[in-house]
């Protein structure tokens, strides 16, 4: 090791020694001299190559022609199309490079089936053919390709030579194993195929060959630029040094310090070929360091000022000027057509209808952004991958729709609340089961009480999507045996409490539509049988039976209408939420009396300061009609759980501790996101509620029932944890709440 550092010393002290003499000998010819840029690979360390340029610029020497590999071929590429230095600080600034890299798409881009599915499971395996299949990246690259295709809708050539700055990017062929050089095609896929990390990203299909990052065999592409007829080369390396043994703590560091044998002997020859040789210290950032951008932009530009007289030196021996023209980021554009130039097995109605673009209409490029997000969170497609081509003042898009060949998910929850205990989830899904685009899943609740949720949705996307859910329910809890004798004909006698098991078996078939984007109505047929009984007590005074609390089957048809934009479930910063629904129960079986109930909440999260928001609620629900049916009252009380009929949360109450046929409600919840991921908050609810409430103006007095909470909440793989005390001046007690996992 100690061998490979003198030999890499030698080499630079020679290379400085050369460079004086090159300078020197230019310096007295008339030749103008044309200067290439090659930037090596580095992961996040590739953003000192940023500030590194900005001196470049600031010297005055005119790039001609710029060679990367990985994020180098990225920031070259970006450069090349056009953009300035500071152009290019901003946007990598601006980055939020976790959802970048984990393809996070926003939950606002998903259906509200895909809504409910992405946030309940925290485990998935992945089969094609009851064939266990691990995916070639943690990410699919699709949110890495949107950005680079914005940022290039400007680049009406295929032919990188015809650039601003012309400009080659090295990529890895992945069957082959040789490195191969783009210089065609689409700027934004040659990029993302450059950057395509192994294992991090999945690899980049381009036109039939399978490639990932260029640093993988060449991560400083000099030879390259030497063929390309410049006279001088500027390099600029991020790679990394070999690390000392204090540092060598993990086996990731093991694994990194043996590819970088590789590298570092891989640049002896290299360095002969560079003019100018430019090494940041970027010591202290890894590959994954792009919360630190900043720094490590910073590093760049002070390598670059400490190297101003070399760089000065090399711009007075120029006497062109490469006249760059300030560059707009597209940010609206019009869509004139829209051309699957790829051969798809789901329906064209369905691929545009979950684009949901308007065509012929100067749209925000956030809104096709918004549209290929909704397509990509299916789950349907690998990757998108499209381009602009001009018309008239407009584009057409061509879309390349990847299909994914995996058809099969075995999904794993886990969750513990005081209602239904502990329970653990297997979910079964089937993609495509008899129809292209059909989604099957079926859910198997194991725990103190056992339960499933089987669905099938069959998404026409713009047009009506049908769907079939099949539920059982069940919970038992301890409650107040006065809450017995208001629901049930029994007599009141001298028991405190009594053991309430409730069971729910519930289907439905119904129609939805979007009527615009977040927002879809439906309408359905549903059948519900409703069973409650206590094991503690029985009317005649024998313990050993079962006391009847319900016992009915109901039927309804029923039409909801809803609208979410809220950008998470369970600690939500932004957006808005309206839902109403109304059943209509008919007597069918069972001799009741037609009624109805109508139930309906809005919601409003916004943020108050960065790491401050608030979410501010209100609910309302009503029984219309003379039938008392106990089991369909809205019942106030508890938190932490998933809610099934008309069981509200409320904070301060145990669960089941107050009932009635309608009731008001209103939510105030602060939430300081001090750190990522870890959340203090602090819940305040009020309510009116009681049989026939809105019959008079009791509604709107003042609140009967009323509890504010403090708490902790915390975003884990398994999915949240809410650990919470309340108290409710009425009750005059205390209330704790525990939540762990997400919520089924």
């Amino acid at each position: 090791m100690k061998n490979k550092f003198i030999i890499l010393l030698f080499f630079v002290v020679s290379l400085a020694s050369a460079q004086d003499k090159l300078i020197d000998s230019l310096q007295q010819s008339p030749k103008d001299l044309k200067v290439g840029l090659v930037l090596s690979g580095g992961g996040a360390k590739g953003l000192a190559h940023i500030g590194v340029i900005k001196k470049i610029e600031e010297a005055g020497i005119q790039i001609d022609k710029i060679g990367g590999t990985s994020m180098g071929a990225i920031v070259g590429g970006l450069y090349a199309a056009g953009y300035s230095t500071d152009q290019l600080d901003s946007i990598f600034r601006q980055m939020n490079f976790k959802t970048l890299i984990q393809d996070e798409f926003p939950r606002e881009s998903k259906t509200f089936f895909e809504k409910k599915q992405s946030a309940r499971y925290a485990v998935r395996l992945n089969f094609n053919n009851f064939q266990l299949k691990i995916p070639s990246g943690i990410s699919k690259g699709q949110n890495v390709y949107s950005l680079l295709a914005q940022l290039t809708a400007h680049i009406q050539i295929n032919d990188f030579s015809q650039l601003p700055i012309p400009f080659y990017c090295v990529v890895t062929n992945i069957e082959t194993g040789q490195a191969e050089i783009l210089t065609h095609g689409r700027l934004a896929e040659a990029m993302s195929a450059s950057g395509s990390i192994p294992t991090l990203f999945q690899p980049v299909d381009i036109e039939g060959k399978l490639y990932i990052d260029g640093g993988v065999l060449n991560n400083y592409p000099v030879e390259e630029m030497k063929k390309r007829g410049v006279d001088y080369i500027i390099g600029v390396d991020v790679q990394d040094s070999l690390m000392t043994r204090e540092n060598l703590t993990s086996g990731l560091d093991i694994f990194t310090q043996v590819n970088n044998f590789r590298t570092i002997n891989a640049m002896e020859p290299k360095l002969e070929l560079t003019d100018l040789y430019i090494k940041p210290d970027i010591s202290g950032y890894s590959i994954m360091s792009f919360d630190k951008g900043a720094e490590i932009i910073k590093r760049g530009e002070i390598k670059g000022d400490s190297m101003m007289a070399e760089l000065k030196e090399v711009a007075a021996k120029q006497k062109h000027q490469n006249k760059r023209k300030k560059l707009e980021i597209v940010d609206s554009l019009t869509i004139r057509g829209i051309n699957i130039t790829r051969s798809s097995k789901y329906p064209r109605n369905y691929v545009v209808g979950k684009l949901n673009i308007e065509k012929n209409k100067k749209i925000p490029y956030t809104e096709l952004n918004d549209g290929l997000n909704n397509l990509s969170s299916t789950g349907n497609f690998r990757k998108i991958h499209y381009s602009l081509d001009e018309d008239e003042n407009a584009y057409r898009l061509n879309l390349d729709t990847y299909e994914d060949e995996i058809n099969t998910y075995l999904r794993f929850g886990a969750h513990f609340d005081q209602l239904y205990k502990t329970s653990a989830l297997v979910n079964l899904t089937r993609k495509s089961l008899l129809f292209e685009n059909d989604h099957t899943s079926f859910d198997l609740i194991i725990g103190e009480n056992i339960r499933y949720d089987f669905s099938y949705y069959i998404d026409k996307g713009r047009y009506w999507s049908i769907g079939l859910n099949s539920k059982y329910n069940r919970f038992s809890d301890d409650v107040d045996f006065q809450f017995i004798v208001d629901n049930a004909q029994i007599p009141d006698i001298n028991v405190n409490e009594v053991r309430l098991l409730f069971k729910d078996f519930t289907n439905q078939l119904f129609v939805e539509t979007r009527l615009f984007r977040n927002a879809r109505f439906g309408l359905g047929g549903e059948h519900k049988h409703l069973s409650a009984t206590t094991n503690t007590f029985a009317a005649d005074g024998d313990n050993n039976e079962a006391a009847e609390v319900d016992n009915t089957t109901l039927f309804s048809a029923y039409g909801y209408f809803k609208y979410d934009s809220l950008d998470d479930f369970y600690f939500p910063s932004q957006g808005f939420l309206f839902e109403g629904k109304m059943n209509v129960y008919l007597p069918f079986i069972d001799d009741y009396s037609e009624f109805s109930v109508l139930k309906g909440r809005m919601a409003k999260a916004f943020k108050i300061f960065p790491k401050l928001n608030a979410y501010v609620g209100a609910e309302a629900g009503l029984t219309i009609g003379n039938e008392d049916l106990r089991s369909l009252n809205f019942y106030l009380g508890g938190f932490g759980n998933q809610t099934i009929n008309n069981f509200q949360h409320f904070i301060g109450y145990d669960f089941f501790t107050i009932s009635g046929n309608s009731y008001i409600k209103a939510d105030l919840r602060l939430d300081y996101n001090f750190i990522p991921s870890h959340h203090i908050l602090a819940y305040a609810n009020f309510a009116n509620l009681d049989d026939d409430l809105f019959s008079s103006s009791d509604w709107f007095t003042e609140p009967s029932f009323t509890g504010y909470a403090l708490g902790y909440g915390m975003e884990t793989f398994l999915g949240p944890i809410h650990l919470m005390g309340s108290y409710s001046p009425e009750v005059k007690s205390v209330e704790w709440y525990v939540s762990i996992g997400y919520w089924f």
